[in-house]
């Protein structure tokens, strides 16, 4: 996923946006005014040599995001996949402009179906690019439920992150399981986390979700 930054410190609300036709532009994402940042979602193909594709299903071509390998089988791989995100899409030497005017700060790794094995190495690729002029961000998602007492702790211990944001459903359809109500996630979850220096906000799944409950307003003052 790559990470589209259009706001500023803690205490916002990101949204993922790439995977339903009926969730608006891009454009439209960020003029809502409610969202610090946008999760462009997905790049499901690469590895084991593939060319990597981004895939943003219902906005264009889906079948070019086909996954036949969702992992990193060797170095080599590493380099090419943050090779491919730096010239295309983070201001490299590429003069195309796939997503036009947009300004992509970073990459969020959702490693669901993937192996453990080198993502370490790729982090450390396109970290190195933050030294040719542009700051790239790098962000990962570890996944538990709610109420758990390591949200709590994450936010109080030393774990290695800047920031961490609480990962939601913005609706009761947009996952099985672990979605909280507004004036739930209000009243009871936001008070026991938002005091930690590392809290950032809360990230939403997904905009169209979001577009049918009305979520990241409801929450928005309260983040």
């Amino acid at each position: 996923m790559l990470l589209l930054a259009i706001g500023s410190d803690a205490g916002g609300i990101a949204i993922y946006w790439g995977q339903n036709g009926n969730e608006g532009t891009l454009a439209e994402t960020c003029a809502t005014g409610n969202y610090e940042f946008v999760n462009l979602a997905f790049l499901p193909t690469f590895g084991n040599g593939q060319t990597p594709m981004l895939d943003l299903s219902g906005h264009c071509d889906a079948n070019r995001g086909a996954a036949e390998s969702y992992s990193i089988t060797s170095s080599r791989d590493a380099k090419q996949v943050a090779t491919y995100l730096w010239n295309n899409y983070l201001g490299g030497q590429s003069s195309s402009r796939p997503l036009g005017e947009a300004v992509l700060d970073g990459i969020d790794f959702d490693i669901e179906g993937g192996t453990n094995q080198h993502w370490g190495e790729l982090a450390k690729y396109l970290s190195g690019y933050s030294k040719r002029g542009k700051k790239v961000y790098l962000t990962a998602a570890p996944q538990c439920p709610f109420p758990d007492a390591w949200i709590g702790d994450a936010l109080k211990t030393d774990i290695t992150a800047t920031k961490i944001f609480l990962g939601l459903p913005a609706s009761g359809q947009a996952a099985g399981t672990g979605f909280i109500p507004a004036a739930d996630l209000i009243s009871k979850v936001l008070p026991k986390i938002r005091d930690s220096e590392k809290y950032g906000g809360v990230m939403l799944w997904s905009k169209y979700y979001d577009d049918q409950s009305g979520y990241s307003s409801a929450i928005k003052s309260h983040v």
